[in-house]
């Protein structure tokens, strides 16, 4: 592997273990026997929104050249609810049936002191949101097609409402519920549920339109009304599902549908 592109300190001081796999490198996050492992994200180059030509679209999907010019970590999972519980001694989630499922119910703003709290059991952690641009870059996985999966998607892929299939695809199972993290496939790079289960939400502001020229390293507006979220959730018909798809809400709301995933150092 190109030194260059590697992470600049591997592995961390926080890492209880660490290598490289098919997917590349990762290093995992231990507190009190629960796990989160992280995987290294290469910096490059990847076309963000969606083309016209792109079915069910939106029209806040401008397609434009993005540039990422250093690598960053991020949690192969959303955050579960056994890490948020650990942490945080509560569970605000809806359904509580199994400590892997994503931790839900969370708003943008309750995820701040959870956030805080973690980088101070683990200092040189410093965890974060991901910017809008490295979450798409990172569901993505290299891919232009609608889905990290292809064209479409079908419910042994992704949790989503199947009763609302992509595209003229096939209906199929609707669960009703969150899903257990990395228990559906993971994408080319080795990240779970992207496309559905929760809604994650990233650091930025929501932008109503993205800029048409290339971009590089975008952090999205000084201040705005909603906080970006991703991926669609268990509830979301296969159109929400979209690699290019950008929720937005206000970062004071809580819903059984939204969570997040971790970025560190």
């Amino acid at each position: 592997m190109d030194s260059t592109l590697l992470p600049p300190a591997f592995p961390a001081p926080w890492a209880s273990e660490w290598g490289q796999d098919r997917f590349g490198l990762y290093m995992d996050l231990d507190y009190q026997g629960i796990r989160q492992r992280f995987r290294w994200i290469m910096p490059g180059t990847f076309q963000m929104g969606s083309p016209e030509t792109e079915a069910e679209r939106y029209d806040d999907e401008t397609l434009h050249k993005v540039t990422l010019t250093q690598g960053f970590w991020l949690g192969d999972s959303a955050c579960t609810q056994a890490l948020w519980t650990a942490v945080m001694g509560v569970n605000p989630s809806r359904f509580q049936d199994d400590p892997n499922l994503p931790v839900e119910n969370v708003n943008w703003l309750d995820v701040q002191p959870f956030i805080k709290k973690l980088n101070t059991l683990f200092p040189d952690l410093h965890a974060h949101l991901p910017t809008e641009a490295q979450w798409e870059y990172a569901c993505r996985a290299g891919t232009q097609s609608p889905f990290s999966f292809g064209e479409n998607i079908t419910p042994e892929q992704v949790n989503y409402d199947g009763n609302y299939p992509y595209a003229g695809g096939e209906k199929g199972l609707f669960r009703k519920r969150t899903v257990p993290v990395k228990s559906l496939p993971p994408n080319p790079w080795g990240l779970y549920e992207m496309h559905g289960n929760v809604l994650e939400w990233c650091a930025d502001w929501y932008a109503e339109e993205y800029p048409k020229q290339a971009e590089t390293n975008p952090l999205g507006p000084a201040e705005g009304t909603y906080r970006v979220l991703r991926g669609g959730s268990w509830i979301s018909g296969g159109r929400r599902t979209r690699s290019a798809y950008r929720g937005r809400i206000e970062p004071v709301i809580r819903y059984d549908i939204i969570g997040f995933r971790l970025a560190p150092g």
